[in-house]
């Protein structure tokens, strides 16, 4: 192992924008650990003189030892984790006042809790070390009231938040730690929970976004990269928006 390049840890790397940013990524020039890829893409990676760690069984972040267990195997294998960046979430729409506290209950869930574990098992080893990265990927709906989905809008406002505090926590130590937020994104959670699968649905979501279209999941992994691939130090605490000027 080259200790010249860097270690990047990517949760689900078998979805989203996993396997895109884990292309990215090793094309600068990083050595990766993968939670649950796509066999394919990690002989595709290899192939390209990528050092490779799979973890499996870490599918679900709200449990706190996935993120321990990718932790884990990182620093077996490659003693340091330089960024980390992880997607979560879970879905739930409909109007508020039709609405369950069992909705409420899985809605934190996946989107407050799995990266309250995620980002305390990753960034104890970067606290020690003085250096690190994190990204949490949220949700633009954290940035505005989003009707037709409240609980969820509600919940990812609250891990932007989290992740904000986190990072003024832990400036001093080296780390940075950010969110991005998507959504209108051309991927199949996204087109089954909105319908958009549906060309006249499809068209009228587009509609309502400033850029005429749905996102894509390679152009997003480029605009993730600068905050996990050490070429911008200087930004913590930030949210930004991924939507098409939506948010």
């Amino acid at each position: 192992m080259d200790p010249r390049r860097r270690v990047a840890l990517v949760a689900g790397a078998d979805f989203y924008v996993g396997p895109d940013l884990a292309r990215v990524l090793a094309a600068r020039g990083h050595d990766l650990v993968l939670g649950d890829p796509d066999p394919e893409l990690v002989e595709e990676l290899i192939a390209t003189g990528t050092e490779i760690e799979v973890v499996t069984g870490t599918r679900q972040l709200a449990d706190p030892a996935a993120s321990r267990k990718l932790v884990d195997a990182a620093l077996a294998r490659f003693g340091r984790i330089d960024s980390a960046t992880a997607f979560t979430g879970v879905i739930v729409t409909g109007r508020f006042m039709n609405a369950k506290v069992e909705d409420f209950d899985a809605v934190l869930r996946g989107c407050m809790i799995a990266p309250f574990h995620f980002m305390q098992a990753v960034i104890k080893p970067m606290i020690e070390r003085g250096d690190g990265q994190v990204l949490v990927i949220t949700s633009a709906s954290a940035a505005r009231a989003t009707p037709g989905a409240p609980l969820y809008s509600a919940a990812r406002a609250g891990a932007t938040h989290l992740v904000r505090n986190v990072a003024g926590e832990v400036a001093r130590s080296g780390v940075q730690v950010n969110a991005v937020g998507t959504n209108f994104m051309d991927f199949p959670e996204f087109r089954r929970s909105s319908g958009a699968d549906d060309p006249d649905v499809r068209a009228r979501l587009e509609a309502m976004v400033p850029l005429r279209r749905l996102g894509t999941m390679q152009e997003f992994a480029y605009f993730c990269a600068p905050f996990v691939d050490g070429t911008s130090r200087f930004t913590t605490g930030q949210f930004v928006s991924y939507a098409g000027g939506w948010a």
